[in-house]
């Protein structure tokens, strides 16, 4: 056993945070928090702090990046080296760089970036604080911000994971089950076309599980779904 890890992840069909297996943690989004950026959000989700910011189109500096037939999409994920216990060190890290490639990936599909050529769209994601999870937080945080900027698109992206931890397979891992348990899968999803803009696993999975921790992480997306448009709802009006 770690130094740190529980007895047990799973006690009496509850969590260690009392939560279900398929519970997600709290979750809060406001869109349009920032007033110099084209379009911004603020995520809440468990212990998670996300603020994302959108800018663009605008010019591509430097000038040799533009592409003639659409906008580029860049994203930027940076974790503030006090969202963590331990003091992270500031600047883009290995993992950093990792996540910005695959949020923009992930992001990308639903973007009308033929409208825009030879622009640049940017999107900032920076984390407060960090309880796990942090990707599907910043790329929900990410979708929003773009939403909010009025850049087109196809669908809002949805985040969420699930995981393994105890031998049962659980959504939205925490901080604990995610440091300890036996394996992690988020997900990202385009809902209005049942299709996957991102699939990361760590950790060992069967073929079963893998596909109950799919349908699982799935299934979370979709709540996550419904309370970005609620956010954007709340904003701007409308049904």
């Amino acid at each position: 056993m770690k130094v740190g890890e529980p007895e047990k992840f799973i006690v009496k069909g509850k969590r260690l945070d009392g939560r279900k297996l398929d519970e997600l943690r709290e979750i809060k989004i406001e869109a349009g928090i920032l007033k110099r950026a084209d379009g911004s959000a603020y995520v809440e989700w468990g212990g998670n702090k996300v603020m994302a910011a959108c800018y663009g189109p605008r010019e591509v500096h430097p000038r040799h990046l533009a592409r003639s037939d659409k906008a580029i999409l860049r994203c930027t994920y940076n974790m503030a080296p006090f969202s963590v216990s331990d003091r992270k060190r500031p600047g883009p890290d290995r993992r950093s760089r990792e996540i910005s490639k695959v949020t923009r990936e992930a992001l990308e599909p639903v973007v009308f970036t033929n409208l825009f050529p030879r622009t640049a769209i940017d999107v900032f994601i920076e984390v407060l604080q960090a309880n796990a999870g942090t990707r599907c937080t910043g790329i929900a945080a990410a979708s929003v911000a773009l939403a909010d900027a009025g850049i087109p698109m196809r669908d809002l992206v949805p985040s969420c994971a699930a995981g393994k931890v105890g031998g049962e397979i659980v959504l939205d891992l925490f901080d604990v089950e995610d440091n300890f348990g036996e394996a992690d899968l988020p997900v990202a999803m385009i809902p209005r076309k049942n299709e996957i803009t991102l699939l990361q696993m760590d950790g060992n999975l069967t073929q079963e599980e893998f596909e109950k921790a799919l349908k699982l992480a799935m299934e979370g997306c979709i709540k996550v779904y419904e309370l970005q448009k609620e956010a954007l709802r709340r904003k701007y009006g409308g049904a």
